[in-house]
């Protein structure tokens, strides 16, 4: 589904991405891990089209896209969330959720003043739509909440369901557990595996927390300095002595 190709990101004379190369398969849920200032949300940034990569290449679903800016990679699939989610804290949950669908016909003036009725029935379907994405998320009791009350877990749990509100083939989650009380993580953690398993979802998910990471996700990668260590089974990543040197500074044998 998607393949990285010796990505590089240049910052001046910091390189934050230095020739990453890993792919993706369809169906999979991707950790992505790594120590502070490993790479992993620039990144994110790179395969979400936020900013083009100074060499290398991405394929989605075969087709290069490394020059496509988010916009565009959005309505191909491929939708990412924030750390720190970026929900409109003014409006209510239920309105988050039915402004994401793009292209709706009651954007246009000229079809508010011609074609109303086409507009209505529109508007009618995305709003239950969205009932069906809060009662997935078990939201609805705060479906007419301002979002900006939501607690960090409900707001992770939003994040997730403006995914849903697309017809989003590859969701790119940067550390959905950050914030997030222990009994709104399972949630989430089981929704992210409905979605996965029975709904088809592909997920990249970064993560510090690696009680989320061996219980979601099969392949892991392991980052450091803007490189690939090491892709493989949770446990093998585990063990893996370049592993324990990038998150503790020493080698398995130093820490004996």
């Amino acid at each position: 589904m998607l393949e990285l190709d010796q990505l590089v990101k240049q910052f001046g004379g910091f390189r934050a991405v230095d020739k990453c190369s890993f792919s993706v398969q369809q169906g999979t849920i991707t950790g992505l891990i790594g120590p502070n200032g490993a790479g992993k949300t620039t990144l994110f940034n790179l395969i979400a089209g936020a900013f083009p990569p100074t060499a290398g290449r991405i394929r989605f679903l075969g087709e290069d896209v490394t020059d496509l800016p988010s916009n565009q990679l959005f309505h191909k699939g491929l939708v990412r969330t924030f750390q720190i989610p970026h929900e409109f804290h003014r409006l209510t949950v239920l309105e988050n959720l039915m402004l994401v669908p793009p292209a709706q016909p009651g954007e246009s003036l000229l079809s508010n003043w011609l074609s109303w009725g086409k507009v209505r029935a529109a508007e009618q379907a995305v709003e239950a739509r969205a009932w069906e994405t809060l009662k997935f998320l078990e939201l609805t009791h705060v479906a007419n909440v301002r979002a900006g009350n939501l607690s960090g877990g409900q707001k992770k749990l939003l994040e997730l369901g403006r995914t849903m509100m697309t017809d989003a083939k590859l969701v790119l989650l940067d550390e959905p557990a950050a914030g997030v009380n222990r009994t709104l993580l399972r949630k989430l953690e089981e929704k992210i595996l409905i979605l996965n398993r029975e709904r088809g979802y592909t997920f990249i998910l970064i993560e510090h927390d690696m009680e989320m990471i061996e219980k979601l996700c099969d392949p892991v990668v392991c980052m450091a300095e803007g490189k690939v260590l090491i892709s493989g089974d949770f446990q093998t990543v585990r063990s893996d002595p370049r592993v324990l040197e990038a998150y503790l500074g020493e080698s398995q044998g130093d820490a004996a």
